[in-house]
């Protein structure tokens, strides 16, 4: 079975704009977490990515035209952005990785996965849109004769905002108010019938001169339409094509540009998995011979109103303006935004073209879904996820050093300590990380990860925010050997990772050192 190494990693994490920072970050105690203040004073602690696109400026105009780096600036949302500076991270540690990326033409692949997308966007057009829509019935409406003539409503007819007290239902009743009005406007039907004429217009001749003829005739009659009319902005036209530039493949699609790769490239979506879900893909296409090296990752958005709040709604984030760390209080987790790439090959390719492997060695991924709750973790699913691992692996659990928890500090941790301790020795050495960094939720495992190997790499391993007295003594009486907040040797044996994400779908990670 070909193995498979890493050649080169980047990511963007709160207060780390790249992997040296966040391994020096790792050798302190710390959380890195800091006040979200999103929805004016608050009580929540988020993971802020630190991260200025303007660092990867120099490289992009190195290789692009220069409005190159303005139109990604413009048109892309931060979580692509995190996943293009991950990438150009990523190409440093080994010199010569850009050029044999692009030489290994579809023998180079792309995974770049995301937890909730470039939800920025869609919250800006979604805004804009419902602004538009608002004025563009009200023009029509006002413009109805039936309108200006109403006596009493017609039958089906919403009723009248001005009836209304509740002002949050008022803005609802507003909505449909004019846009039942708007809808029987004569002047809106003649409107509509005209935009037709001039939407109708046909591509004649040579297509590519003829083309570029239609739009700029197309766009001379919708100018002297908008005169005529004098109309508000249509609400079809108010939604920015920005949304279509940020779809879930977009940050994969983006890394293919960056890096002229030609291979299959795509975003698995796994949900906290996504990390795991992702090397397993991409370790799977290298072994079948389909990939000399594969692109992963994953990337998320920053703390946001609508992930925090959806996150404190479905009752697994702290908002008691303090660190909640992971098996102690099980007050909940920490919303966290950016990104993680690792830049994996066929090891022995890779080093016949002189490039070294970085951190550990991943030799097994496996996977599995619980198939039984949206959010509560099971024993089962983890543990055939583990048991896939080890089975492909050829590692037994006696010969495990560390193991890396999922552990949100929420009730699951118990369960998840309980479940690790049915399959592994007392003897290993357990972290929980996400009292430091905080939860990305499709970036955090790749971050755990990449601190394990970093640890490994360095012969330690990172201390935790966690202090012993704090651990909780129901999980203690289950398993109490825990990277507190002071560093550890790392011990001869293998290491293991666990990811459980939204909707019971679990990776088990297992590597070893080189």
């Amino acid at each position: 079975m070909r193995r498979v190494g890493i050649f080169g990693w980047g990511l963007v994490a709160p207060r780390s704009p790249n992997v040296d920072a966040f391994a020096a970050n790792l050798a302190s105690n710390g959380s890195w977490l800091g006040p979200f203040n999103g929805f004016g004073p608050d009580n929540f602690l988020v993971g802020v990515p630190d991260f200025r696109f303007e660092d990867y400026r120099e490289w992009i105009a190195s290789r692009f035209p220069p409005a190159r780096f303005h139109q990604l600036v413009e048109k892309m949302d931060l979580p692509v952005l995190y996943a293009i500076g991950s990438f150009i991270q990523a190409l440093g540690q080994n010199p010569g990785l850009e050029e044999e990326l692009r030489a290994l033409g579809t023998a180079a692949h792309i995974y770049m996965g995301t937890g909730i997308g470039c939800i920025q966007t869609v919250s800006n057009c979604t805004r804009s849109l419902d602004r538009a829509q608002r004025r563009w019935d009200r023009f029509w409406a006002q413009r109805n004769p039936a309108f200006q003539e109403r006596g009493e409503a017609p039958e089906g007819a919403p009723p009248d905002p001005v009836t209304i007290e509740d002002p949050e239902d008022r803005y609802e009743a507003e909505s449909a108010w004019w846009h039942y009005w708007a809808a029987s406007c004569p002047e809106l039907q003649q409107y509509l019938r005209e935009l037709a004429e001039i939407e109708g217009l046909n591509v004649q001749g040579d297509i590519e001169r003829g083309k570029v003829s239609v739009l700029k005739e197309k766009q001379r009659r919708l100018r002297a339409l908008h005169e005529k009319w004098r109309t508000p902005t249509p609400p079809w036209q108010s939604v920015s094509p920005n949304l279509v530039w940020n779809i879930w493949n977009t940050p994969a699609a983006q890394i293919s540009m960056m890096g002229h790769i030609t291979g299959l490239a795509f975003a698995p979506v796994a949900a906290c998995s996504t990390f795991g879900v992702c090397l397993k893909l991409g370790m799977d296409a290298i072994r079948r011979g389909e990939a000399k090296a594969v692109v992963i990752g994953a990337t998320d958005p920053p703390p946001l109103a609508l992930s925090v709040g959806a996150f404190y709604s479905a009752r697994v984030i702290s908002a008691d303006a303090a660190v909640s760390k992971p098996l102690t209080g099980l007050r909940g987790t920490h919303v966290a935004g950016g990104a993680v790439l690792w830049i994996l090959g066929d090891l022995d390719y890779m080093r016949e073209k002189g490039f070294k492997p970085l951190g550990m060695e991943p030799v097994a991924v496996g996977v599995s879904s619980d198939a039984d709750h949206i959010i509560t973790p099971s024993i089962h699913g983890p543990t055939m996820a583990m048991r896939n691992a080890f089975a492909e692996s050829g590692i037994r659990p006696e010969d495990l050093a560390t193991w890396d928890l999922h552990a949100t500090a929420t009730p699951g941790d118990f369960r998840e300590v309980e479940t690790l301790r049915g399959m592994v020795p007392e003897s290993v050495v357990v972290t929980a990380r996400k009292g430091t960094f905080g939860h990305g939720m499709s970036a955090g495992g790749g971050w755990e990860l990449t601190a394990q190997y970093l640890g490994f790499e360095r012969g330690r391993l990172y201390p935790t925010p966690l202090h012993p007295k704090e651990l909780n003594r129901e999980i203690a009486g289950i398993h109490d050997l825990y990277v507190f907040d002071e560093p550890c040797p790392t011990s001869k044996g293998v290491a293991g990772k666990l990811s459980m994400g939204i909707g019971g779908i679990n990776a088990c990670v297992i590597s070893r050192p080189w």
